[in-house]
């Protein structure tokens, strides 16, 4: 299997290189600020190193992530591997598994206690996968996630798994909270921090994520399950922080839970206020051309002050350039005319 260095030594000494390997069919736009790390709060580029001397005292470290970039999977491991480096044990946590997957992950982890043959390392692999249910996810997307995971078994660090169970999730978004039995109500933990505005905001943005479309009471069961899945990562990590000594949490998670310091941040300052937390924005460049000054607009949204999009933003070259909603016009549109 393909090690991740070796996509962030494509990405940082040869990006034309990189650009044919990751989107051949695309045309791939550079752009000055690609490879850039920005201070949110002075809004200049600092060094690698100098990122990694801020970040390690924090204590909990979000790396948020574009799930199919695989520039941004490179970006963490070259971060944690850094952090283990200086002397610091950070334990790994993963939005993409559950905290009922952690024992799985912990069994991975004893794994590398001894010494195996490719043959039985690749079984163990296999076996690991099965185990989690990631058999239906694409070789790409596994290889990403197995990537952090053998780091972390190599480095004797603790992994944990933060979100809900899939079948939670699914039950969450099928059923909406209020359909919920009250067995499965009590699986789930509730911050009881709500805010209108940013109900409404997220709210659009599962209506542009869908090309526009709202679909009214399945947009609320995705806004339900989305909160409740925000509680329960900023509950495991409030958790995590509670029984952890020796380094910082590294959160592996997508941006979307941690932009603007909401979602899953908020929630952990309202479990624990004083929990310090960083987040690393790994940011893919906008399609068109745009200023920095762009990308550091800060959210202004009722019942927050304004805010920043993240601490740090590292920024990347996009995996695609297309439009995924003028593919769906074009197919609504040619349905349409058939009927």
């Amino acid at each position: 299997m393909m090690r991740f260095g070796l996509y962030l030594l494509l990405f940082l000494i040869i990006p034309v290189i990189f650009a044919c390997a990751i989107a051949p069919k695309t045309k791939m736009r550079q752009d000055p600020l690609i490879g850039q790390i920005i201070d949110a709060a002075t809004h200049k580029t600092i060094s690698f190193n100098t990122l990694v001397d801020k970040i390690a005292s924090q204590d909990v470290i979000y790396l948020s992530e574009k799930h199919d970039n695989p520039i941004h999977h490179a970006i963490q491991h070259k971060i944690i591997q850094d952090l283990i480096e200086k002397g610091k044990f950070p334990v790994l946590g993963f939005e993409f598994f559950s905290m009922d997957d952690t024992p799985l992950l912990l069994d991975f982890t004893d794994s590398g206690k001894a010494k195996h043959s490719p043959k039985i390392e690749k079984a163990i692999e296999q076996q690991t996968r099965k185990q989690l249910n990631w058999d239906s996810q694409s070789d790409t997307m596994w290889a990403y996630y197995y990537d952090l995971l053998t780091l972390a078994r190599d480095n004797n660090l603790l992994i944990s798994g933060l979100d809900l169970s899939k079948p939670l999730r699914h039950r969450i978004t099928r059923k909406g909270l209020e359909g919920l039995t009250g067995i499965e109500k009590k699986l789930i933990f509730s911050s009881r921090f709500s805010n209108g505005p940013y109900q409404a905001r997220m709210k659009s943005i599962f209506k542009a994520v869908h090309c526009g479309m709202d679909h009214g009471k399945m947009t609320s069961r995705f806004y339900d399950t989305w909160v409740a899945r925000n509680d329960k990562i900023a509950l495991s990590i409030s958790q995590l922080y509670e029984k952890n000594a020796k380094g910082p949490i590294v959160v592996i998670i997508g941006g979307g839970h941690t932009e603007y310091g909401l979602g899953v941040m908020d929630r952990v300052s309202a479990i624990n206020p004083d929990i310090s937390q960083v987040n690393i924005g790994l940011t893919e460049i906008t399609i068109d051309p745009s200023e920095l000054e762009d990308y550091m607009q800060p959210l202004e949204l009722k019942g927050f002050d304004p805010r920043k999009p993240s601490d740090y933003l590292w920024f990347t070259q996009r995996v695609s350039y297309e439009n995924p909603c003028e593919k769906f016009k074009a197919s609504f549109k040619e349905m349409k005319q058939k009927k």
